[in-house]
């Protein structure tokens, strides 16, 4: 049964574990992957494809006409979600693009930020239990619209080398433009090292697990990389008033992803927070997944019991969620209290899964405190930024006693000359 904890000290609340998952568990395995893949190339892609996904592939990148008949076996209403979802995908995103300025209010001075796509992405997509298509459409469309040139989506296949059809319509429909059999370590070598099928990108983004996590920490200063995802998380903050059925639902949405998942409640109100704690037994009788939730709930479940909502929205800051609800009369006089969460779902009517799937902000978010530094997927994580300075030989003279001092006074001599030479220097 998920605890209760009265509240009455910040300092002392019972959070959950929130050390990263065990990668050094696995750093040794990852680190001999990555090594066999950089240097073998395919033949190792190969083997560690039969070896952990129990397919004998000969060629991993999906052709075209597998990518057709997948099209062609995915009933239109599903179809239809997938264009709505990605049309609200799009939308948000594109709101976010950046525009390149220039400053020209000092005489004989041009300075400037440009926005640049990252040339080549590539994508992993968990494949547990299938490839999610949630997944691709919230981390390729925002490539998209930034202008990545390349958008390479890698997820594991089955035992038959396969990758699930609604898989590949997302695929399509967010425009990527490749897409591997490949799953774990192995592929996060592929897209940072190349291989004889796979290309090499410039940045990896996307979840996994444990090795998927430790492969792209490992990799980072090789190619970029978007964050380390952690298990799901999820917080609820909730007022007496709460339909105790939709707050043990929405936890139970974190909670059956992952054993490490951490499902949260914080509310002012005991009778809710018994209430909850009733329904949550009982959804989990019908639950598909129910072993997995009642190990995520034993190990991070809790329910919190605050003074007041300003509290609860105080314990969700000293949290810092990647999803957090605020299931109140009034959630946007509480919005401005929140500091620290990856993705706020303001409301009664506003649940978790309308985020992962439909509603068009990001569901690639920060997890294990993170967001207290990291923000969601962005079509920021898709471009870069680079400077431009312009000095007429004027302009150039007029600063060069101040840029020569604050050299000197910096002990680098050459600097100072570098722009000292200019002033001395009689031809353009």
């Amino acid at each position: 049964m998920i605890p209760i904890y009265e509240a009455d000290r910040l300092e002392d609340l019972p959070l959950f574990d929130r050390a990263p998952q065990a990668e050094e568990d696995v750093g040794a395995a990852v680190d001999a992957i990555l090594a066999d893949v950089r240097a073998r190339g395919d033949a190792a892609l190969r083997e560690y494809t039969r070896r952990f996904n129990g397919a004998d592939l000969t060629c991993f990148e999906v052709t075209e006409g597998e990518m057709e008949a997948a099209w062609d076996r995915v009933d239109e209403d599903f179809r239809e979600t997938l264009r709505r979802s990605a049309d609200n995908i799009r939308r948000f995103h594109e709101a976010q693009v950046h525009q390149s300025f220039v400053l020209t209010d000092q005489p004989g001075v041009v300075l400037g930020q440009r926005y640049t796509p990252i040339e080549k992405v590539g994508v992993c997509v968990p494949g547990s239990p299938v490839a999610f298509p949630s997944t691709i459409l919230m981390n390729v469309i925002p490539a998209k619209i930034a202008g990545v040139r390349e958008i390479v989506v890698v997820t594991p296949p089955d035992q038959a080398g396969a990758i699930s059809p609604e898989a590949l319509a997302a695929a399509k429909i967010a425009g990527a433009d490749r897409v591997f059999k490949l799953g774990g370590a192995q592929a996060v070598a592929a897209l940072a090292y190349g291989t004889e099928s796979v290309p090499k990108v410039d940045k990896i983004v996307g979840p996994g697990g444990v090795f998927v996590a430790a492969a792209k920490r490992k990799v980072f200063g090789q190619v970029a990389i978007d964050m380390i995802a952690g298990p799901s998380e999820i917080l609820v903050v909730a007022d007496g008033k709460t339909n105790p059925a939709w707050a043990a639902a929405d936890l139970l949405s974190q909670a059956e992803h992952d054993t490490h998942a951490a499902a949260v409640l914080v509310t002012d109100s005991r009778p809710l927070a018994e209430a909850v704690q009733k329904e949550v037994e009982r959804q989990l009788m019908d639950l598909p997944r129910r072993d997995i939730a009642q190990k995520s709930l034993e190990a991070n479940g809790k329910i919190l019991v605050t003074k007041d909502l300003a509290a609860a929205v105080e314990a969700a800051n000293r949290i810092a969620p990647e999803h957090l609800e605020l299931c109140v009369d009034d959630p946007f006089a509480l919005l401005p209290l929140v500091k620290n969460a990856g993705s706020v779902f303001l409301g009664r009517h506003t649940p978790e899964a309308l985020g992962d799937y439909f509603a068009g902000p990001n569901h690639t978010l920060p997890t294990g405190g993170t967001a207290r530094f990291s923000s969601p997927l962005s079509v920021d994580d898709f471009v870069k930024k680079s400077q431009f300075i312009y000095y007429t030989r004027e302009a150039l003279n007029e600063a060069t006693p101040r840029i020569a001092d604050f050299a000197e006074r910096e002990g680098l001599h050459g600097h100072a000359q570098s722009a000292l030479s200019r002033t001395e220097e009689k031809g353009e």
